[in-house]
C-alpha cells in the first residue's frame, strides 16, 4: 500500500503525462490544418484572452502592432544567437521579410491554435502541480524531486520557445527543437512515474535479462527519436512545398522532397527490425503477464500504427488527418519504448541469453 503522498504524486505525474500526449495531439492538429500562426500574438490572441469569432471583432490596429512587436521579440532572439556565435542565422532572422508576413484572419485556424495554447497551459499546470507533489521524495529520493523541478523549468523553456515558433512565422528548424523538446518534458515525466512506482512495485522487479538487452532497448529508443527528429524536418520541407504553390497536387508533394525522405524511410525499417527483435527476446524471456511482456505487446502494436499511417501518407496523397495520426503514433511509440527500456534497466541480471 503507497502512503498518501506517493499516491498523490503518481496520479498527478499520470494525468500530466497524459496532457502532454494530448499537447502533441493538438500541435499535430495545428501543423496539419495549416493553423500555426491562427493567433499572431503570445501569449495572448488578438490581444484577447479569448480570440475573436468573426473579423468584425479583430481590434483596431493589432496588424501594425503585432508586426511591430513581432520584429522586437525577433531582434532579441537574433541577438541571443548571435552572442552564441551563430551570426548567420541571426543575420538570416533579421533580413527575412517573410517572417514578418501577416496572414488573413481565419477563424477555424484562430481557435484550432487557441485550443492548442490552452491544453498546453493546462499541461503547465499539471507539471507544476508534479514538482510541488516532489517535496515528499527530498530526503528519500531526491532525484524525483530534482528532476521534476528541472521538467517545470523545461516546460517553461519551451513556452519561451513557443512564442518564439510564433514571431518567427513557424521558422523550420525552431519547430525540430520545440517538438524534440517536447519528448524530452515527456520522457522525464515518464522517468519520474517508474522511479515511483519502483521503490514500492516489486512485480516491476521480476524474472531475469540478458546481456544484451537493455542496449537493444537503448539502441531502439534512440533510433525511434532520430526518427521523429529526421521525420519533423521532412514535414518541414513538405510544408515549404505546400506553400510555395509549384506542387497543388498533395500526392505530388513526396516527389519533391530531398534526399532526407530516403534517410527516414531507410531509418524506419531499421528501427521496425529492432523493435521486432525486441518484442520476441522480451516474449522469449519474460512470462506473459509481466509489466515488460505487456509493454513489449503494446510497443509493438504502436509501431503497427505507426507503419500503417506512413503507408496512407505515401500512398493516399498524404490527407492531413494522417499527418496527425503518423506524428502522434511517433510520439507514443517512443514513451512506449522509453518505459520499456526503463523496465528492463531496472530488471537485475540472473543470466545471459
Amino acid at each position: 500500500m503507497l502512503p498518501p503522498a506517493e499516491r498523490r504524486f503518481l496520479r498527478v505525474n499520470k494525468i500530466a503525462i497524459v496532457s502532454i500526449f494530448l499537447v502533441i495531439l493538438a500541435g499535430g492538429v495545428v501543423r496539419s490544418t495549416g493553423s500555426g500562426m491562427g493567433c499572431p500574438d503570445w501569449p495572448k490572441c488578438f490581444d484577447r484572452l479569448v480570440p475573436p469569432t468573426d473579423e468584425s471583432q479583430l481590434p483596431l490596429g493589432y496588424e501594425e502592432r503585432h508586426i511591430a512587436g513581432r520584429k522586437a521579440k525577433n531582434e532579441r532572439f537574433a541577438g541571443m544567437l548571435e552572442r552564441f556565435g551563430n551570426k548567420e542565422l541571426a543575420d538570416r532572422i533579421r533580413h527575412d521579410e517573410s517572417i514578418l508576413r501577416h496572414e488573413e484572419f481565419n477563424a477555424a485556424k484562430t481557435w484550432t491554435e487557441y485550443i492548442n495554447r490552452l491544453v498546453g497551459a493546462v499541461t503547465g499546470i499539471l507539471v507544476l502541480l508534479t514538482a510541488i507533489c516532489s517535496i515528499t521524495f527530498f530526503k528519500t529520493k531526491r532525484s524525483i524531486f530534482v528532476w521534476s523541478v528541472i521538467n517545470v523549468f523545461a516546460l517553461g523553456y519551451q513556452a519561451w520557445l513557443g512564442s518564439i515558433v510564433v514571431s518567427t512565422n513557424l521558422m523550420p528548424w525552431i519547430i525540430t527543437v520545440h517538438m524534440l523538446l517536447a519528448l524530452v518534458i515527456l520522457g522525464i515525466s515518464i522517468y519520474t512515474y517508474f522511479k515511483v512506482r519502483a521503490m514500492r512495485d516489486k512485480d516491476l522487479l521480476v524474472n531475469h535479462t540478458s546481456r544484451w538487452i537493455k542496449p537493444l532497448a537503448v539502441f531502439s529508443l534512440l533510433l525511434i527519436v532520430l526518427q521523429v527528429a529526421i521525420g519533423t524536418g521532412v514535414r518541414e520541407e513538405i510544408d515549404l512545398i505546400a506553400s510555395s504553390g509549384n506542387s497543388p497536387d498533395r500526392s505530388e508533394w513526396l516527389e519533391q522532397v530531398s534526399g532526407v525522405f530516403e534517410i527516414h524511410r531507410s531509418l524506419a525499417w531499421l528501427s521496425s527490425i529492432a523493435i521486432v527483435v525486441l518484442f520476441f527476446v522480451v516474449r522469449s524471456r519474460f512470462a506473459a503477464n509481466t509489466h515488460q511482456s505487456r509493454f513489449t505487446n503494446l510497443l509493438l502494436i504502436m509501431l503497427v500504427l505507426q507503419l500503417v499511417s506512413a503507408l496512407v501518407l505515401a500512398y493516399l496523397a498524404m490527407p492531413p488527418y494522417a499527418q496527425t495520426v503518423h506524428l502522434m503514433a511517433a510520439c507514443l511509440l517512443f514513451g512506449t519504448q522509453y518505459y520499456v527500456m526503463l523496465l528492463l534497466s531496472a530488471v537485475p541480471r540472473k543470466g545471459i541469453l
